[in-house]
């Protein structure tokens, strides 16, 4: 068998070393020549794209930007009859002249400004005694805000108590006592809860939200819980 040099393991890694350039080049090679050939499509394909980011730029500067404007005003002004205690006109939504808060969600429902109108409006409608329409404008309030979910809830679930459905209110006040991060907040509607499920005769259910506030909320609630507690046992 015929002895290897000591340069022999140099001369390996130089021939690795070459297949592996070679390697690069055959693939750029290849690349080049897909390149040239789907060059009209890759250039269409681009093309969109380019077009697609300067459309959500434009969308949001010409489109969005000038509509949250609009909105702002248009709340602030329903917002300033509220004030004055003129809560229809406040309302509004039955003329362009004035939209008030309903008008305002009508137009600019994409808009947060829009959407907290709706959220006003629901209240107000609230305060009227149209239990349905309140729930439904209600509803179509969100917000990032954890505090104003759980006071949507909560509102939600007055609606749903006007309209002598109990149980559906007891599960929207459910959701509100765990929406928010605020102490006294999640105190408020466990409470709640624990009161209307207490009057539905779910003593399980009462003595769960009053041992809650039992446990974190003793601050807030004066002792009042143990007293509650005593009521799921005879209730």
């Amino acid at each position: 068998m015929a002895k290897l040099g000591k340069n022999a393991p140099n001369e390996q890694e130089g021939k690795e070393t070459v297949e592996f350039f070679k390697d690069l080049d055959r693939e750029a090679l290849n690349t080049e020549r897909f390149l040239e050939k789907y060059s009209k499509q890759l250039g269409i394909v681009f093309g969109v794209l380019i077009l697609g980011v300067l459309g959500f730029f434009a969308y949001k500067q010409f489109v969005v930007a000038p509509q949250n404007v609009e909105a702002v005003k248009s709340f602030l002004a329903a917002q300033k009859k509220q004030t004055e205690g003129k809560d229809k006109e406040a309302l509004g939504g039955k003329s362009a002249a004035n939209p008030g808060f309903v008008g305002t969600y009508n137009e600019y429902s994409g808009t947060n400004v829009g959407k907290l109108s709706a959220y006003n409006a629901g209240l107000l409608k609230f305060k009227e005694g149209k239990f349905q329409e309140a729930y439904d404008l209600l509803d179509n309030f969100s917000s990032d805000n954890k505090t104003l979910m759980a006071l949507k809830f909560g509102a939600m679930a007055d609606a749903k108590s006007g309209l002598n459905k109990n149980d559906e209110a007891l599960a929207l006040l459910d959701k509100a006592s765990t929406a928010s991060d605020d102490p006294y907040t999640t105190y408020y509607f466990t409470r709640k809860a624990g009161i209307v499920a207490l009057g539905l005769k779910k003593n399980a259910e009462a003595k769960k939200y009053f041992s809650a506030i039992d446990e974190k909320y003793q601050d807030y609630d004066n002792g009042m819980s143990d007293s509650y507690i005593e009521m799921t046992k005879y209730f």
